[in-house]
């Protein structure tokens, strides 16, 4: 399974973004898709989060609100729209995929996520 994220940019705090990422491979169906982000100087956090059918998706508190993440199984894409942005929220964005028997389940645990896209830089001024 390979992951391509893209969408990532400088944007004005109070702008907005989508980003996308692209999944090759197995049948996307079959993954639940996650975004997490790293900022610089820190770790790896949780974004968002979306199960394979869409039916449930789960939010970190910082981003509960601006941040909507969708995905279209038949692009084998999912999405994170990014609004209301902050300095804060300046970062790597990267996707991830699980492979999943449920259909309705979302992770948050990075660990448990088997394939992780390159990244892309998203960048918020003040």
């Amino acid at each position: 399974v390979q992951l391509q994220a893209s969408g990532g940019g400088l944007v004005q705090a109070g702008g907005s973004l989508r980003l996308s990422c692209a999944v090759s491979g197995r049948p996307f169906s079959a993954y639940a898709m996650g975004w997490f982000r790293q900022a610089p100087g820190k770790e790896r956090e949780f974004v968002a989060a979306i199960s394979r059918s869409s039916v449930s998706t789960y939010y970190a508190d910082s981003v509960k609100g601006r941040f909507i993440v969708s995905r279209d199984n038949a692009k084998r894409t999912v999405y994170l729209q990014v609004n209301s942005l902050k300095p804060e929220d300046t970062a790597v964005y990267y996707c991830a995929a699980k492979f999943t028997y449920n259909s309705d389940t979302y992770y948050f645990g990075q660990y448990e996520y088997g394939y992780w896209g390159q990244g892309t830089q998203v960048t918020v001024s003040s």
